[in-house]
């Protein structure tokens, strides 16, 4: 029967940290291939709770980011669209003016092109961004302007009407923090787009235009003119505020990352290098094993 010369208690020992140094050495590869410090949260330790609430608040930025990523280019749609209609009214005041020479020919010409200018205003009110439309309120899937009624009768240049809108009263409106929204939203019944309407169908459906009429419709064209302006200007206003509020958002978040990588990330550089040292231990405390558990008395005492 052999013996062994070194004892359980210090083979049971010897064993035991080789094991140590290899689950050292496993973590280390883990990190060296991963450039983090664990997988898991629990290798963090007391920094746990830390790393979940940079990853939470990482998280809710990126959602605010995308928000207001999504509003700002609805607000950039609607704003290009305003300016098309001040286009569209400016072109109205212009050959109203002509006709108010009085010639027939100049006449007949601005009744025809406001017909034309009646549909070009109806759809730059019924654009569409992201399969949604703009100008309706909260009702996005609802074209909000109508005229198979509406342009139907000259109406009048002093009552205001909107029954060509279909949409809702809801103001659109987006979340850029945990404490802010910004409105953004405009709907075609707002005052400076139904003046708009007024005065293009009054010109479209008259079968002629007295001076009386030219002037109270280039009063009223002057005046939507003015307005779409001022709408136009508070989209602007809006815009900057989302895109203000979207940087303070991007400023944060690489604040956040820059926190989360210092508790996650390692150096693999320095990984590497410890690894390499780790690697050395174990394989001379495997061969050590080795040599201990093959001894016995009889190979000690020759």
């Amino acid at each position: 029967m052999t013996m062994r010369v070194a004892t359980f208690a210090l083979s049971g020992k010897m064993i035991a940290d080789a094991l140590r140094i290899q689950s050292k050495t496993a973590d280390l590869q883990l990190q060296e291939s991963s450039g983090v410090k664990s997988e898991t949260l629990a290798g963090y330790g007391a920094d746990a709770q830390h790393v979940v609430n940079l990853q939470v608040g990482l998280t809710r930025a990126q959602s605010y980011i995308d928000a207001a990523t999504l509003a700002g280019g609805k607000v950039q749609a609607m704003y290009s669209a305003v300016g098309s209609m001040t286009d569209v009214m400016t072109q109205l005041r212009s050959q109203l003016s002509a006709a108010s020479t009085g010639s027939a020919t100049e006449t007949t010409s601005v009744i025809s092109s406001a017909q034309d200018m009646l549909k070009s205003m109806a759809s730059l009110l019924n654009t569409q961004y992201d399969g949604q439309y703009l100008f309706s309120g909260g009702k996005t899937d609802t074209a909000p302007v109508d005229l198979s009624s509406y342009a139907s009768g000259a109406g009048s240049t002093t009552v205001a009407d909107t029954s060509y809108y279909a949409g809702d009263d809801q103001v659109a409106a987006v979340r850029v923090s945990t404490d802010r929204t910004v409105s953004y939203g405009v709907t075609a019944d707002n005052s400076a787009f139904e003046q708009a309407m007024r005065a293009l169908r009054f010109v479209a459906n008259s079968g002629s235009l007295s001076s009386s009429d030219i002037s109270s419709a280039l009063d009223l064209a002057g005046t939507a003119l003015d307005s779409i302006a001022a709408v136009q200007e508070k989209l602007s206003n809006n815009a900057s505020a989302i895109q203000d509020a979207s940087t303070r958002q991007s400023d944060y978040k690489s604040f956040t990352e820059t926190l989360a990588s210092d508790l996650t990330s390692v150096d693999v550089a320095a990984v590497t290098a410890q690894l390499s040292t780790y690697q050395s231990q174990l394989t001379a405390s495997y061969s050590a094993i080795g040599k201990i558990l093959s001894l016995n008395l009889s190979n000690y005492l020759k």
